[in-house]
C-alpha cells in the first residue's frame, strides 16, 4: 500500500467506501481515493469545503417519500401540529403509548440489582438513590450525569428481575427526577443527547414506568414525554454533529412511532436522523469521535429504535439497517484476545460480555473489518498476538467525547493477556477514578507512545476538548520478508510536535508472521530542511497490562515480562542513533482503568533520555520466549 496522507478527518462527504459499492441500497458515489482518512468537520456555512470521508447518507439514501409525505414533512418542520396534519378537523387524541416495545438489548444486571438495593452503581461508584440530587444545579461527573439523565439505568433495572419486582424502584427514581426537572430548561438533563436517550428509554421501557398503580406519576410522565418530544423537535438540529445529535433525532423518531398521530413527526425525524448518521460515521463505519464506546452506543441505540418500528409494524428506512451493519465490523476489529475492547479515546477496556451482548442484540453476524484505516486504527493479528495501532489525528472537538492525544500509540495482547496497553478511563472519571486524574488520562503520557519534553502531541483542553497538534498522519502498511513467514510492517508519522519543536515523530512497527516478535523504531525527523540545534528530552512509554510482572535486566537495557497465564515476553532496547547522552530503561508505576471504571495499579517501561534537535532514532524489540 502506498503512503497515504491522513488529513483532518470527516467533513460531510460525497463518497462511500468501495466495499459497499455493490450494495443495491447504497451504491457508490464520487469522492477521494479509498484509504485516506480525514478528521470530522461539519461546516454547512458558505465557505468551500475540501473532500471528506464522512457518509453523506442523507444525499445517497434519502428517506423515500411521495409528494404528500414530503409536504407533511415540510409542514411539520415549519410548525404545523402533528395531529392537525394527521387528522385534520379532529380533536387531539388522549396521550398514550401505542405499543409495547420488545428490545433485544439487555442492561447490566449487577447495576440493576444495585438499584433494587437502593443505590446507583456507576463506574464502580455507589450512589444512594435517596441522597441523589437530580436538579439542574447539581454537580456530578459527566459520566454519572449521562446515566442519571439519559435513564439508561432502566435497561439495567429491567435486566435484574421480573418486571413486577422493578416497577416500584423505577417509579421512585422517575418521581424524584420529575420533581427536580419540572419543565424543559437548562442543565445537563437538557443536553440534546441526554434528552434524546431519555425519551427513547421512556418509550422502550414504558411498562416499567407507566404500568404501576401511581396514576399521578403516569399523567406527569406522559406530559413529560410530550414536552421532551416537542423540545427535541426544535433543538435536535441545532446541536453539534455526532452521537448527541443522532440521539436527539432518534428520540423524535421513537415519539413519532409510539405516540398518537405521530406520522408527521416520524417523517420529519427520519430525514434528520439519516442526515445526522451520515455526519457522525466515517466511510468504513467508524464513528468520527474515534471512540469505541460511542460506536457501541450507536449500535445499541439503532437496535432500540428498530425495535420501535417492529412494535408498530412499520418498515424502517433502509438507511438505518445499512448503518447498523456498517457500525459492527469496525467495532469487532478493536477487540483483543480476551474479547474486550482496547482503551482508546478516554474509554476503559469495555468487557467482552458487554460487547458480545450488544452485537448479539443487533443480529449482525459478521467478521471484524480487515482494514479500519479510515477509522484510524490498524489491526494486525498473527498467531495468538493482536496489535492495535492508532494511526490518525485525534477527533475534531465537535466530534470528540473525551478527546485524547493518543496518535501513534499501540496496544498488544497475547491470547487473553494484555502486554502493552493504554491507561484509558478518562471518560469514567468521577466514579472510582478521581475526577482530578481524568485530565491526566487524556495526555500523551497516558498512552504507549513517544512524548517530547513532557508535552502532549495534541493540546488537551477542558471538558473533553482538544486544541492544536496533530493535523496529518502519513501511513504505509505492507508485507515484508520475515523469519520463515511474512511479517506485517506499518510505518506512520505525525506532525504534532513540528510547530513547537521542529520534529516529526515516525513510528515503525513490524509484527512477525507467527506473532512472536514485535520490532519497533521511533524516529525523530526534522520537519524543516535544516534541523534546529540543541537537545530535547524524550520518553518512550510502554504501559503494561494488569498482572504483568516486570524484571529489569542487569544492564538496564532489557526486561522480562511475565504474563498472568505464565507466558514470558522479553523487551530489549536496541541501538539508538543521535542520542545526546545516556538512554535509560526503567520500570515505573502506572494505572490502568478497566471497562467498569475501576483503576488498577500497574507498571510501565520507560525509555528516557535526551535527543538532538537535529533528529534521532530509537529501536526496541518485544519477543515471546515462553
Amino acid at each position: 500500500m502506498a503512503t497515504l496522507l491522513r488529513t483532518p478527518a470527516g467533513r460531510r462527504a460525497d463518497a462511500l467506501v468501495e466495499r459497499v459499492a455493490d450494495n443495491p441500497v447504497l451504491g457508490l458515489a464520487n469522492g477521494a481515493e479509498p484509504g485516506t482518512i480525514q478528521r470530522p468537520q461539519l461546516a454547512p456555512e458558505p465557505q468551500p469545503e475540501e473532500p471528506s470521508r464522512a457518509l453523506a447518507l442523507s444525499d445517497m439514501i434519502a428517506v423515500q417519500a411521495g409528494p404528500g409525505e414530503a409536504l407533511i414533512r415540510l409542514a411539520y418542520r415549519i410548525g404545523v401540529p402533528g395531529h392537525a396534519l394527521a387528522a385534520p378537523f379532529r380533536r387531539p387524541p388522549p396521550l398514550r403509548v401505542l405499543a409495547t416495545v420488545e428490545s433485544p438489548n439487555r442492561g447490566d444486571r449487577a447495576a440493576g440489582t444495585a438499584l433494587r438495593a437502593g443505590h446507583f452503581l456507576i463506574h464502580g461508584a455507589r450512589l444512594p438513590i435517596a441522597n441523589l440530587d437530580f436538579a439542574p444545579a447539581a454537580r456530578h461527573a459527566p459520566g454519572i450525569e449521562r446515566v442519571l439523565h439519559s435513564f439508561s439505568w432502566l435497561s439495567d433495572l429491567a435486566a435484574s428481575a421480573p418486571r413486577a419486582d422493578c416497577i416500584v424502584v423505577a417509579e421512585r427514581i422517575t418521581t424524584q427526577w420529575l420533581h427536580a426537572n419540572r419543565a424543559p430548561g437548562k442543565g445537563p438533563a437538557w443536553e440534546v443527547e441526554h434528552a434524546g436517550l431519555r425519551l427513547v428509554a421512556w418509550l422502550v421501557h414504558a411498562p416499567l414506568v407507566l404500568a404501576g398503580h401511581d396514576k399521578t406519576l403516569k399523567s406527569r410522565l406522559l406530559a413529560a414525554i410530550a414536552e421532551t418530544a416537542a423540545w427535541l423537535d426544535k433543538k435536535a438540529s441545532r446541536t453539534g454533529a455526532g452521537f448527541g445529535q443522532v440521539a436527539g433525532w432518534a428520540g423524535i423518531v421513537a415519539a413519532g412511532l409510539l405516540l398518537p398521530h405521530g406520522k408527521p413527526r416520524r417523517l420529519f425525524g427520519e430525514a434528520g436522523l439519516v442526515k445526522a448518521l451520515g455526519d457522525m460515521v466515517g466511510e468504513d463505519g467508524g464513528v468520527l469521535s474515534r471512540c469505541p464506546a460511542a460506536q457501541l452506543d450507536a449500535i445499541r441505540l439503532l437496535t432500540d429504535l428498530l425495535a420501535c418500528y417492529e412494535a408498530v409494524e412499520i418498515a424502517p428506512p433502509p438507511a438505518l439497517d445499512v448503518m447498523r451493519e456498517l457500525l459492527v465490523p469496525p467495532l469487532l476489529a478493536l477487540r483483543h484476545g480476551d474479547g474486550a475492547l482496547g482503551s482508546w479515546q478516554g474509554q476503559g477496556a469495555i468487557p467482552a460480555d458487554r460487547v458480545a451482548a450488544v452485537i448479539e442484540a443487533s443480529g449482525i453476524r459478521t467478521r471484524p473489518l480487515t482494514n479500519t484505516a479510515n477509522w484510524g486504527y490498524h489491526r494486525i493479528r498473527a498467531g495468538d498476538t493482536m496489535l492495535q495501532f492508532d494511526t490518525a489525528p485525534p477527533p475534531r472537538s465537535r466530534h470528540a467525547r473525551v478527546g485524547c492525544a493518543s496518535t501513534l500509540a499501540f496496544e498488544l495482547s497475547d491470547g487473553p493477556a494484555r502486554i502493552i496497553v493504554n491507561c484509558g478511563g478518562a471518560a469514567l472519571a468521577g466514579g472510582q477514578v478521581p475526577a482530578r486524574i481524568g485530565q491526566g488520562l487524556r495526555a500523551t503520557a497516558a498512552f504507549s507512545t513517544l512524548v517530547l519534553d513532557n508535552a502532549n502531541s495534541t493540546a488537551v483542553l477542558l471538558h473533553g476538548q482538544l486544541g492544536k497538534g496533530v493535523e496529518t498522519v502519513a501511513v504505509e502498511r505492507r508485507m515484508v520478508a520475515g523469519r520463515g513467514r511474512e511479517a506485517t510492517r506499518i510505518e506512520a508519522a505525525h506532525d504534532g510536535y513540528a510547530a513547537r519543536f521542529g520534529l516529526t515523530h515516525q513510528r515503525i512497527l513490524t509484527l512477525s508472521g507467527d506473532g512472536t516478535e514485535l520490532a519497533g523504531e521511533d524516529i525523530l525527523i526534522p520537519s524543516a530542511k535544516n534541523g534546529k540545534r540543541g537537545k530535547i528530552a524524550f520518553a518512550l512509554r510502554f504501559h503494561l497490562g494488569r498482572g504483568v510482572e516486570v524484571q529489569l535486566s542487569g544492564d538496564k537495557r532489557g526486561a522480562s515480562l511475565l504474563l498472568p497465564d505464565g507466558r514470558l515476553w522479553q523487551f530489549r532496547l536496541r541501538g539508538d542513533r543521535a542520542g545526546a547522552g545516556a538512554i535509560t530503561l526503567a520500570a515505573e508505576d502506572s494505572l490502568w482503568v478497566d471497562g467498569d471504571g475501576r483503576p488498577h495499579a500497574t507498571e510501565q517501561l520507560v525509555i528516557e533520555g535526551l535527543a538532538l534537535r537535529s533528529g534521532g532514532q530509537f529501536s526496541w524489540l518485544l519477543r515471546k520466549t515462553g
